[in-house]
């Protein structure tokens, strides 16, 4: 299947084909890795990675994809270059694309990746925007694949805020591939309605489940996944009270985990994790709220359960096999 020169901004532009093949692809670089094999398919391949958001998972898998692949990794952020400020983000796309084989975006704004793409004249990839993280939902994907062996009919339940971005990807991505997915959610965080129509649109045409559920005993009973988020993404955290106000009936932990009727459902999370907030990180949460953790406890995230660093290195490969398809001669 050739993927070259198309941009990867949002899972909603791939077929279930092309998802599958990218995860195919995916374990086959993973493998190639695990056995010291670097093919160098992106040599003298030049890749710039512009971030307005801070990130650990995302730059670094770029960072050693690109280099395991023999290509340069070039970051700019947000303050080493124009972009937004002095000059447009169309003049900006025109003038990376002259000098880059591809561009990595990671930013607010799901506009601005699409106007990079519009203008760059190369592959654009989509690190992450407010609207959609699809690098990550390719990660997800292969880590429910390595443990369950299929995706088509997975029970996968995403509980906490059901209108972010994560949130919005997965239901894309668990469309696509033919999974029982469940938001489960107060109402007021169900994702756009419009997204919501297009997902069942799909999901009509792959045999996927999408339901929006508020009561958490039937969103996730005989799940085989349960995934989380944090409640507050980058750009709200005015709104911590309120949300911890909102979600914390909906927070994974133990009895959570054993709703599912399933003694083998795993946990995932795209991290960072507020799991534990008395050892400093979140520590001004825990004297503000009284909470030790917020989206998921330190038990379950800690548990066997938990599959949060195969997820981690997963960004990686997948990260790799989409630059590959997209980009490789």
């Amino acid at each position: 299947m050739n993927l070259k020169g198309r941009h990867f901004l949002t899972l909603l532009d791939y077929s279930p084909q092309e998802i599958h093949a990218l995860l195919d692809l995916s374990a086959k670089v993973k493998e190639e890795k695990k056995q010291g094999i670097f093919p160098q398919r992106l040599l003298h391949k030049n890749i710039a990675l512009l971030f307005e958001k801070n990130s650990t998972r995302t730059r670094c898998a770029f960072t050693v994809a690109a280099i395991d692949e023999g290509a340069h990794p070039e970051f700019l952020g947000r303050n080493d270059i124009q972009f937004g400020k002095k000059e447009s983000v169309a003049d900006t796309a025109r003038v990376l694309g002259r000098m880059f084989d591809g561009i990595q975006f990671r930013g607010f704004k799901h506009e601005t990746v699409e106007a990079l793409a519009k203008y760059a004249g190369v592959p654009v990839w989509n690190g992450l925007t407010d609207s959609y993280h699809p690098t990550q939902v390719l990660a997800d994907l292969l880590t429910v694949r390595e443990v369950f062996g299929r995706l088509k009919g997975i029970v996968f339940a995403y509980v906490g805020d059901g209108r972010n971005n994560m949130a919005n990807s997965l239901m894309i991505g668990a469309a696509k591939t033919g999974m029982d997915f469940r938001i489960v959610a107060p109402s007021a965080l169900f994702p756009d309605p419009a997204l919501i129509e297009t997902v069942r649109a799909i999901a009509a045409e792959t045999g996927a489940r999408i339901t929006l559920c508020e009561d958490i005993e039937t969103g996730v009973k005989a799940a085989d996944v349960i995934y989380t988020d944090v409640w507050v993404s980058m750009g709200e955290e005015s709104r911590f009270a309120e949300r911890i106000q909102l979600l914390l009936p909906y927070q994974v932990n133990a009895a959570m985990m054993k709703k599912t009727g399933k003694a083998d459902s795993i946990f995932l999370h795209c991290l960072p994790a507020f799991h534990d907030l008395q050892t400093g990180v979140g520590m001004d949460i825990y004297e503000k709220f009284g909470i030790p953790a917020m989206e998921v406890t330190d038990e379950v995230f800690e548990s066997p359960a938990s599959r949060v660093w195969d997820q981690a290195e997963n960004r990686m490969h997948t990260i790799k096999a989409v630059m590959i398809a997209t980009l490789a001669d």
